[in-house]
């Protein structure tokens, strides 16, 4: 697909500087981008590259003088546009429906549906419009999904799991297995408690490839309106996540807790279970929250990298705290003494 610089700006605003016939038919990071191509610069320390990108245009922000000679479009959020550009350039194709002779269904379903080749879907199934199951994906009796949702291959709804409309759930997602709930006999065996909740996931989620979230024990998990959540992420049972809220890979949420909308979570971060993070709160990455945070800002609770033997040297500075806090007790109370005798 080719489009006009001109028509862009027709279709997303912005100011454009330059040419408005510039012809562009691909995107690509600026350093590398071609007479064909669109890049965009949101970090000024990037400035010089400008000079040197053969990019056919570029998406700048507002208040940036760029060198002439090529086409330019002003935006007060260039990563912003540079998406909705890609998005022009690539849309995603519509499915073509039907179900495919080697699929399992065993509900009725609009005959605008895609069901691809091993799929199985259970009874009492119900399908929105244009819904695509994706090769030998498995959707669990009396699970419900929204038009326009896309299930990448080898996903797994188990049973009675809710989806939104227009989802993505990328391949090796598993929704609804069994929350991680025991209890514990006198002899140490463990004696497993049914779980009886749903998952419902609002309009406008993707869920990455080999994310895990568990239906609730009693009442429900919960994913909110236009959450994205990357790869290899455990929800745990009961959890609950506010609208538009980010969370990156390899992500650990403990059961019950509950995180208000609009918050960013780190990769590899971790949230134990039955906490509260308020709305616009934003947890760096590895960090490990273990205890409610009230109020929106930024929470970091991890070291910075640091060459090994100066992290042993510092640790070990670390494990005499005590001892040199003992001493600085009877120092301070020998000073105090000797300025009472004085």
């Amino acid at each position: 697909m080719a489009i006009r610089v001109d028509d862009i700006v027709s279709r997303l605003g912005g100011e454009l500087l330059g040419p408005g016939d510039t012809l562009i038919r691909a995107l690509a990071p600026l350093d590398s981008a071609g007479p064909d191509e669109i890049s965009f610069l949101a970090n000024p320390k990037y400035r010089k590259q400008l000079d040197s990108t053969a990019a056919a245009a570029v998406i700048v922000g507002s208040g940036l003088t760029p060198p002439a000679g090529k086409s330019y479009i002003v935006s007060d959020a260039p990563y912003l546009y540079f998406a909705r550009v890609a998005q022009l350039l690539h849309p995603e194709p519509p499915p073509d429906p039907g179900i495919d002779p080697r699929a399992s269904v065993s509900s009725e379903i609009p005959a605008s549906v895609r069901v691809e080749a091993g799929a199985c879907i259970d009874a009492s199934v119900v399908l929105g419009e244009g819904v695509v199951i994706g090769a030998g994906s498995v959707v669990g009796r009396g699970c419900r999904i929204g038009a326009g949702t896309r299930l990448s291959a080898n996903v797994t709804l188990y049973p009675d799991c809710v989806i939104g409309a227009r989802c993505r759930i990328h391949s090796g997602a598993v929704i609804g297995a069994d929350g991680f709930g025991y209890a514990r006999e006198r002899d140490g065996r463990w004696v497993k408690i049914p779980q009886t909740g749903r998952v419902v996931i609002g309009d406008d989620v993707e869920i990455g490839a080999n994310t895990t979230i568990d239906r609730g024990a009693m009442d429900d998990t919960v994913i909110g309106d236009g959450v994205k959540l990357d790869n290899q992420i455990q929800i745990a049972h009961n959890v609950t996540i506010g609208a538009m809220t980010a969370v990156a890979g390899c992500v650990g949420i403990a059961g019950s807790t509950r995180i208000g909308a609009r918050c960013m979570i780190g990769g590899q971060a971790g949230i134990i279970g039955h906490l509260e993070i308020a709305d616009d709160v934003v947890v760096s990455a590895g960090t490990l929250v273990t205890k409610s945070i009230r109020k929106a800002g930024v929470y970091t609770a991890n070291l910075p990298l640091q060459a090994h033997g100066d992290w042993v040297r510092e640790f070990s500075h670390l494990r005499h705290l005590d001892s040199m806090a003992a001493r600085i007790r009877e120092l301070e109370k020998r000073l105090d003494k000797g300025e009472a005798a004085s």
